[in-house]
């Protein structure tokens, strides 16, 4: 495939179509429909449905009920509609539904400017639901990289029996660069595991916590119970607090025991540095200039770029600290990972924040100047 000239949300779609998606359902709300546009031209042909539903809620709830029946689903949306999709979050963690959940965002709170940028649902995306389980969120920063990642979310959601969030916004959703699509590595799709047909099935079976039980889609050879309320390993409703917790030890456990392995970034580390500059998202493209700036000036400075928002890769960060004296965190909100940042460091480095939230993308001179290196 020669270079091709896409948007964000394009991109995302191309992507769900490379690893297999099978289902979307989406309502249109800016900036993310027209990822319900093009899963509308493009699933169909390739053996999929796609469909427009009522609302928000309904939305998720389709693409719960596609998963469990085999599909790899995908929905899209923007800030408001994430607060909708809020209790079938739920359902699908306690459900172990694999799910991609692509948030464009926009400036908020509440509507907010429905055609301006921001990324402000970072903590919002990790707290999104009640009983405060782990989620796994990715950020791209391109069409490029939202290719990728759009891939590696439905491996992630069917390997681990997740909802997982793809975090984009709309400068990269609706603005269009040229990408080789045949260049970028992507990983071979990942096919959920499937109970044996003859075998006894137990829908949330495990022996260690962090072990991801085998599935079995419904209308399939067993019987199977899923449910929105707390349960036992067979699917049926317990109030016993054994049970129940040994259940959310598992939710919890199966995410926190692959961290490491699931973290993705990218990195730029020069040599005696005592500043980092750690981002994601849009603005790490703006850092990617600042921190060329600062070089040329004299100024010894590393980036570091997450990809994987959440579960927190807090080894790369450690490792990026060491040595470190101060570090920029600039983002297109009032310091919502900033806080992750401000966690791990040690004492003696000071942690700096930029940010805004007036809808205008930070800019490289911006990073420079109130982070206190002009």
């Amino acid at each position: 495939m020669a270079q091709v000239f896409i948007d964000g949300n394009e991109a995302i779609a191309r992507g769900a179509i490379k690893a297999g998606c099978g289902f979307f359902a989406g309502y249109p709300i800016t900036p993310a429909s027209t990822i319900l546009q093009y899963m509308l031209e493009l699933l169909p042909a390739n053996g999929g449905v796609a469909l427009q539903a009522e609302d928000e809620i309904a939305s998720m709830g389709f693409c719960i009920g596609a998963a469990m029946a085999g599909r790899k689903a995908m929905t899209a949306t923007s800030g408001p509609g994430i607060s909708l999709y809020s209790e079938n979050i739920g359902l699908a963690i306690v459900g172990e539904t694999p799910l991609v959940i692509v948030n464009v965002q926009r400036q908020g709170p509440a509507t907010g400017s429905a055609t301006k940028g921001a990324e402000g649902d970072i903590q919002f995306s990790r707290w999104v639901t009640s009983g405060g389980m782990p989620m796994i969120a990715l950020s791209p920063a391109s069409a490029g990289e939202a290719y990728e990642l759009t891939v590696r979310a439905f491996n992630l959601a069917e390997q681990l029996r997740v909802p997982v969030f793809l975090l984009t916004s709309k400068e990269i959703g609706l603005t269009r660069e040229s990408v080789d699509l045949d260049a970028i590595e992507l990983p071979a799709n990942v096919e959920r595991c499937r109970a044996p047909e003859t075998a006894d099935y137990q829908p949330h079976d495990f022996e260690l916590p962090a072990q991801v039980p085998l599935i079995s889609d419904f209308g399939g050879p067993h019987v199977t119970q899923y449910t929105t309320s707390t349960h036992n390993k067979e699917g049926y409703l317990t109030s016993d607090p054994e049970v129940i917790q040994e259940m959310i030890d598992h939710y919890i456990a199966k995410i926190e025991a692959v961290t490491d392995a699931i973290a993705l970034y990218r990195q730029d580390m020069e040599q005696g540095a005592k500043v980092l500059i750690i981002s994601y998202g849009v603005v790490s493209r703006s850092v990617n200039v600042a921190v060329s700036e600062l070089r040329q000036r004299g100024i010894k400075v590393s980036s570091l770029v997450l990809q994987t928002l959440f579960p927190v890769p807090e080894t790369i960060i450690k490792s990026a600290l060491t040595g470190v004296r101060k570090v920029l965190v600039p983002e297109m909100n009032m310091g919502q990972y900033r806080l992750e940042i401000e966690r791990l460091a040690a004492s003696e480095i000071e942690v700096v924040g930029v940010n805004k939230m007036d809808t205008t993308l930070i800019s490289p001179a911006e990073i420079i100047a109130k982070g206190g290196l002009a």
